[in-house]
C-alpha cells in the first residue's frame, strides 16, 4: 500500500524550515561566540554555504526518486544495498537523537517559564510531547502538514519582529575586533553551528507524500533555507550587537539575553490570595516572548523529526533490509504505524536514560556523513546514464559542487573530535555487520548505480536491471501520466550498434537474426520480406536516417530494432551512407500505430543536432537513454 500525497509546497517549507530552527538559533550562538566573537554572524554565512552542495544535491535525488526513505533510498539505489543499510540506520539514528535532543530542549525552555520543574520532571515533559507528537503523526500527515505550517508562521513572525526591533539598537563597537581569535576560530564556529542546517533536507525524507514533488520539493526546500539563512544571520547580528560579550560567550539562551536588552520591559502580574494575601510576578515582555518562539521551534523540529525519521526504517522494510512489518501502512490513515511507534519509542528511551550530550556530536558526525554519500550519489546516478533518472531539478555546477561539499564535510568531520569519530566508527560497522547477518537475504537483483558506472568504464554493456526499472515506475508516479506507447516500445527494443560500413543485405540479415525469434518468422523469411519492400519504395527519410518496415502474419506484433552504423549503411549507390536506421515490424492489425510510429520517429529526426548527437553516444544503451530524452523533451 502507498502513502497518501497531501503535502503542498507550503507543507514542505514549513516541514523544512521547522526541522532546521531549534538549537542551532536559541542554543548554539553562545557557544560559537565563545569560539570567534562577533564573527559568529560570518560562522553562519560560511556554515550556509557549506550547506549548498547538500541542499542542492538533495533537491536532484528527492525529484529524481520522490520516495519515502530520502537519503536511505538515494544511497541504496545509487551505490548498492550494504551502503544504504548504513545510510538508512545513520539517518534514522541521527534524526532520531536531534528529535529527542530537541524534546529535552523544549523541556528546557519550559522550565524558563515554571522555575520550580526538577530536572526528572522536565524529562517527563519532553517524554509527554513525544507521546504528542506521537500521536499526531499516527492521526495522518495532513495534520502534521497543518500544525507544521502553523507553528512556522507563529515563529518566522516572532524573530522577524526581533529582528525589526534589534536592528536600529545595534552598537558598532560590539563587532571589534570581528575575528578575535583569527580564521582557526572563524572555522571553528562554522563546524559547530553547521549542524543548525543539517535539518533543511529532512523534507526529502518524505517525498513519496507530497502531491508534486518534481516542482514542490526542490522549491520548498530552497525557499525555507534562503528564509533560514535570513533569519540566523538577522537574529545572531542582533543578539551580538546588543549584548555584552562577556554573557553572551557560552551562554546556553543566547536570544533570551538579545530579547532582555532589546524589549526591555517589565509585564507585572498580582494575584489576590485572601484578605490579605497579596501575591506578585513580574516578567521581561521580550524574554516571554523569545522563549515562545523557542518553544515553537523545538516543538516543530520535534514534530518534523519524528516524521522524517519513521520514513527509513518503513523504505527498508520494503526493501527487506529491516522486517518487512516496518513497511504496513495504516489503510485509512496512509501513515507507517509500525515505523513511527518503533521511532517514538526509541526517543522515549533516549529522553528517558541517556545523556544526549556527547550522543548528538556523534549523530552530527554521522550527518556529515550522509551529507557526504548524498553528494556522491548525485554523481554516481548522473554518471550511470540510466535511461530513466530524470530529475525535475537537477544540481548547477555539476560537478564540482558535488566534489567540493565531499571535501569540506570530510574537513568538518575530522574536526569532530576522537570521541564521536571511534563512536561513528562503531555505529558504522554495526550497521554493516547487520546487512550481511539480515539484510544481504533479502538483497534483490538491482544493479545499484554504481555498477553501471563500473561497466560503462570498463566498455562491458550490462543489461537493464530492476533499477531502471524501478525509476521508470517512479518517474511514471511522480509526473503522473501514462508513458506512450512508442516511448515504452523504443524503451524494451533491440538495439543493434554496427561497427564498420555494411551493403543494405548485410545490415537486413544482422537485424532479421536479432528479431525473428520475437515476431515468429523465419530470418530469411524476414530478410526478404525487407529487401523486397526497400526495392518498391525507399524507406531512407533524411541522409543520416532511414525506417524500413514490413508487415507479418499474425495479431498484435509491433517490434522496434534500433540500428547504429557510424561507418554507414548503404541502402543504394545514389545516396549517402545512412547511420541510424529504426526496423518496424508489425502485423496487419497495427497499421494505425505504425503510421504514428513513423510520424514519431520522423519528428525524433527532425530535432536539432539530431545526427552528432546519435553518434557520438558512447553505446547501445546510451544512444536508447539519449532519444528517449530527445522524445519526451519534444512532447
Amino acid at each position: 500500500m502507498s502513502l497518501h500525497r497531501k503535502l503542498g509546497m507550503m507543507d514542505v517549507f514549513a516541514i523544512a524550515v521547522g526541522a532546521m530552527i531549534s538549537s542551532g538559533l536559541f542554543i548554539l550562538p553562545g557557544l560559537a561566540y565563545a569560539l570567534t566573537g562577533p564573527s559568529v554572524v560570518l560562522a553562519y554565512l560560511l556554515a550556509g554555504v557549506l550547506a549548498i552542495p547538500a541542499l542542492l544535491s538533495k533537491c536532484e535525488l528527492a525529484t529524481a526518486m520522490p520516495k519515502a526513505g530520502g537519503t536511505y533510498f538515494f544511497i541504496d539505489r545509487s551505490m548498492g544495498p550494504a551502503m544504504g543499510t548504513l545510510g538508512g540506520a545513520a539517518g534514522w539514528f541521527s534524526l532520531s537523537f536531534k528529535t529527542a535532543f530537541s524534546l529535552v530542549g523544549m523541556s528546557a525552555f519550559t522550565g524558563l517559564l515554571f522555575p520550580d520543574l526538577s530536572a526528572d520532571q522536565l524529562r517527563l515533559v519532553a517524554a509527554g510531547l513525544c507521546v504528542l507528537f506521537t500521536i499526531i503523526n499516527l492521526w495522518g500527515v495532513h495534520h502534521v502538514g497543518r500544525l507544521q505550517v502553523v507553528m512556522v508562521i507563529g515563529l518566522i513572525g516572532i524573530l522577524a519582529a526581533y529582528a525589526v526591533v534589534g536592528l536600529p539598537q545595534i552598537e558598532g563597537r560590539r563587532f571589534a575586533p570581528l575575528l578575535g581569535d583569527g580564521y582557526g576560530g572563524l572555522l571553528a564556529a562554522a563546524g559547530l553551528v553547521f549542524v543548525a542546517f543539517g535539518g533543511m533536507t529532512k523534507a526529502a525524507s518524505i517525498a513519496e507524500e507530497v502531491k508534486n514533488p518534481g516542482r514542490d520539493l526542490p522549491r520548498g526546500m530552497i525557499l525555507a533555507f534562503i528564509v533560514v539563512l535570513i533569519l540566523y544571520t538577522t537574529t545572531t547580528l542582533v543578539t551580538v550587537g546588543v549584548v555584552d560579550g562577556e554573557l553572551l560567550a557560552g551562554s546556553l539562551t543566547p536570544i533570551n539575553l538579545g530579547a532582555d536588552a532589546t524589549i526591555p520591559y517589565t509585564v507585572g502580574l498580582t494575584l489576590n490570595q485572601g484578605p490579605s494575601t497579596v501575591l506578585g510576578y513580574g516578567f521581561n515582555l521580550g524574554v516571554a516572548v523569545v522563549t515562545v518562539a523557542a518553544l515553537l521551534a523545538f516543538i516543530s523540529t520535534a514534530n518534523a523529526g519524528i516524521l522524517a525519521a519513521s520514513r527509513m526504517p518503513l523504505a527498508m522494510g520494503r526493501d527487506g533490509l529491516l522486517p518487512r512489518f516496518f513497511q504496513r501502512i495504516h489503510q485509512r490513515r496512509g501513515t507507517p504505524t509500525i515505523a513511527i511507534l518503533f521511532t517514538s519509542g526509541f526517543m522515549l528511551l533516549v529522553i528517558l536514560l541517556f545523556d544526549l550530550e556527547g550522543l548528538v556530536k556523534t549523530a552530527s558526525t554521522l550527518k556529515l556523513l550522509l551529507f557526504m554519500l548524498v553528494n556522491a550519489s548525485v554523481i554516481l546516478m548522473r554518471e550511470s546514464r540510466l535511461t530513466h533518472y530524470k530529475p525535475s531539478f537537477h544540481a548547477p555546477f555539476y560537478p564540482w559542487a558535488q566534489i567540493l561539499g565531499i571535501i569540506a564535510y570530510g574537513l568538518l568531520i575530522a574536526a569532530m573530535g576522537t570521541l564521536p569519530l571511534i563512536l561513528s566508527a562503531v555505529f558504522i560497522a554495526l550497521s554493516l555487520g547487520w546487512y550481511y547477518l539480515y539484510g544481504r537475504r533479502a538483497e534483490t537483483r538491482r544493479a545499484s548505480a554504481l555498477v553501471h558506472v563500473v561497466h560503462r568504464i570498463a566498455g562491458r554493456e550490462l543489461r537493464k536491471g530492476t533499477l531502471d526499472a524501478e525509476l521508470k515506475e517512479i518517474v511514471r508516479q511522480r509526473d503522473n501520466f501514462a508513458e506512450d506507447r512508442f516511448e515504452s516500445l523504443l524503451g524494451g527494443c533491440n538495439v543493434l550498434d554496427l561497427a564498420g560500413s555494411l551493403t543494405l543485405p548485410m545490415f537486413i540479415e544482422q537485424v532479421s537474426q536479432s528479431i525473428h525469434a520475437k515476431v515468429g518468422v523465419a530470418s530469411e523469411t524476414l530478410s526478404e520480406q525487407l529487401l523486397a519492400r526497400e526495392r518498391e519504395l525507399s524507406t531512407v527519410l533524411m541522409p543520416s536516417l532511414a525506417v524500413p518496415h514490413v508487415v507479418v502474419p499474425g495479431k498484435g506484433i509491433f517490434e522496434i530494432v534500433l540500428a547504429r552504423c557510424n561507418e554507414g549503411i548503404h541502402f543504394s549507390s545514389a545516396a549517402p551512407a545512412v547511420k541510424l536506421v529504426f526496423v518496424l515490424i508489425a502485423s496487419e492489425d497495427e497499421r494505425n500505430f505504425h503510421l504514428k510510429a513513423l510520424v514519431a520517429i520522423a519528428k525524433l529526426g527532425s530535432l536539432p543536432d539530431f545526427e552528432p548527437a546519435t553518434a557520438s553516444a558512447s553505446s547501445a544503451e546510451e544512444l536508447r537513454a539519449l532519444l528517449l530524452r530527445r522524445r519526451r523533451s519534444a512532447l
